[in-house]
């Protein structure tokens, strides 16, 4: 059997949109928002907010999963996990992470560096208290990245917790809660014709101002 497959021949020309250098001059948190609207907005983006996040794991491989975004602004990116997790574990081990948005239909990306924290037991308390019930049930079932016999005995543990929960609410577990990513780069990518694509990085200075400056394709 020929294990190899060439595709080289993949290819597109993005020609969707520019990034001029008026934009060096805005906020990046406005340019982000401007962009994620733009994507929520496009009926070919399923999910705006998921993003790829790349952390240096305990075996010191850098790992990339897909997570998502719930909530952001002047002070960063937030999302939810375990923090008992292989992604929590690496995380409080090593706050540095990267973090990358792909919204093809717009053929954009947004590639962020910075540097991690756990949320306030309240925020984490009003995200987990806002989620579905079995959302929430999910979170208290899952030992997450632990090693499990089947997705049977997942299922079967679901299912005693909403027995157990019939008739009350569940507390959100010590364990789980957000991370607030607090960007120290982030780099604004759009597609160009001739693979010329316009890259704008913005990098926070010691003055906890912002510096843009553009880099080449």
């Amino acid at each position: 059997m020929n294990t190899s497959k060439d595709i080289g021949h993949l290819r597109k020309s993005y020609e969707k949109g520019d990034l001029t250098d008026a934009l060096k001059n805005i906020s990046p948190i406005a340019l982000f928002e401007e962009w994620f609207a733009a994507a929520e907005e496009n009926p070919a983006t399923e999910e705006a907010n998921a993003m790829s996040i790349v952390t240096l794991g305990e075996d010191s491989f850098p790992k990339a999963r897909i997570v998502l975004l719930k909530q952001f602004s002047a002070e960063g990116f937030v999302f939810y996990t375990n923090y008992t997790s292989q992604k929590g574990r690496a995380i409080l081990a090593y706050p540095k992470v990267g973090i990358t948005f792909f919204w093809p239909a717009l053929e954009r990306q947004v590639i962020i560096k910075g540097v991690a924290e756990k949320v306030s037991p309240a925020q984490s308390d009003a995200y987990f208290y806002s989620r579905p019930l079995g959302s929430q049930l999910g979170a208290i079932a899952s030992d997450q990245s632990s090693e499990i016999d089947s997705q049977e005995s997942l299922q079967e543990c679901l299912k005693s917790l909403e027995e157990e929960y019939r008739l009350s609410s569940p507390k959100r577990p010590e364990h789980w809660g957000g991370f607030l990513v607090r960007p120290e780069q982030i780099e604004f990518w759009q597609g160009r014709p001739n693979r010329l694509h316009d890259r704008l990085e913005f990098s926070l200075t010691n003055s906890l101002t912002w510096k843009c400056k553009r880099l080449a394709p």
